[in-house]
């Protein structure tokens, strides 16, 4: 038996009319995200298989620029250990201190909103202005770390100028920008039943025991966003490392950023250029994926 033919329900005017509306005003962004997003990324994978100096015109030369790359080019290897190792200290740190920050301003207290505004506001700020502050807190003659160290007596490093301390001072000064991850947390924590806390005292727990047991659970998600969201900026790394060390002292700090750079804008190797940036895009995606894998075992969607 044939099941009866269901007749669709006409569109009325208004519909219609919402329907172009609707194409209008997301035409704005489609435009700018076909001409400004994919054309250039389409363009820039054909560059990479180029050999171009940004003035003549583009020569295939296959794979050579990616070859290159990896088997000859001496500041890859470095620019990308420097790019892991800053990944991997300042990723976890930043992530703990958001949401230490989160923890506090979750509680309703006066000022909350104040405090949330103010640890969020670097990360909204002109970049090389709190560049320019950290500079000079991190000055190894006149820098206030160094004259509140002296205060108990011990004498402080170079920091910036100095091999040993200047990567650790780009993940220290890295702390300043968790106001994006702090709102998420704080989001994250605004959703937990406060029923659950308050079955878990009847019970007698810690708050060592709620925090694992219900808190971290809970929030297993932001958190998995916030790791994500911190791994691709923290490879991505420029500015700080550009306008605070120049990569210095000895390349200590010279980061995966700054090679693409110096080779497009400095030897003039756009095409080799491109290469570098499909390659860490390359290998962001498989970070993103071995991440996700790995804690989406521990995240928790539903309770």
């Amino acid at each position: 038996m044939n099941s009866p033919i269901k007749n669709k329900r006409p569109v009325s005017t208004l519909e219609r009319k919402e329907r172009r509306y609707f194409y209008l005003f997301i035409a704005p962004w489609l435009v700018g995200f076909f001409l400004l997003t994919i054309g250039p990324m389409i363009y820039s994978f054909y560059c990479a298989l180029c050999d171009w100096d940004g003035m003549s015109a583009p020569v295939f030369t296959g794979l050579d620029n990616y070859t290159r790359t990896i088997s000859s080019n001496q500041d890859f290897r470095r620019a990308l250990v420097n790019t892991f190792v800053y990944a991997v200290f300042s990723v976890p740190t930043s992530m703990l201190f958001a949401l230490f920050l989160a923890f506090l301003l979750n509680k309703n207290h006066a000022g909350a909103g104040i405090f949330q505004a103010l640890f969020y506001f670097p990360s909204v700020a002109a970049g090389t202005a709190v560049y320019m502050v950290w500079i000079w807190l991190f000055n190894g003659e006149t820098g206030v770390f160094n004259y509140l160290l002296s205060l108990i007596g011990i004498e402080g490093p170079k920091w910036l100028s100095s091999t040993e301390w200047a990567m650790p001072s780009l993940i220290l000064m890295n702390l300043t920008f968790c106001g994006q991850a702090m709102l998420i947390f704080l989001a994250g924590l605004k959703q937990v039943p406060a029923a659950y806390y308050e079955a878990a005292e009847i019970d007698g727990a810690s708050e060592f025991a709620k925090f694992m047991k219900i808190t971290l659970p809970m929030i297993s998600p932001v958190v998995l966003l916030n790791t994500i969201m911190g791994m691709i900026s923290a490879f991505q790394i420029f500015n700080q490392p550009f306008i605070m060390t120049g990569g210095g002292p000895m390349k200590s700090t010279y980061m995966y950023g700054m090679l693409i750079y110096d080779t497009g804008f400095y030897f003039f190797r756009f095409g080799e250029a491109a290469a570098q940036s499909w390659i860490l895009c390359f290998l962001l995606v498989v970070l993103t994926v071995v991440v996700m894998k790995l804690m989406n075992r521990k995240t928790v969607y539903e309770l």
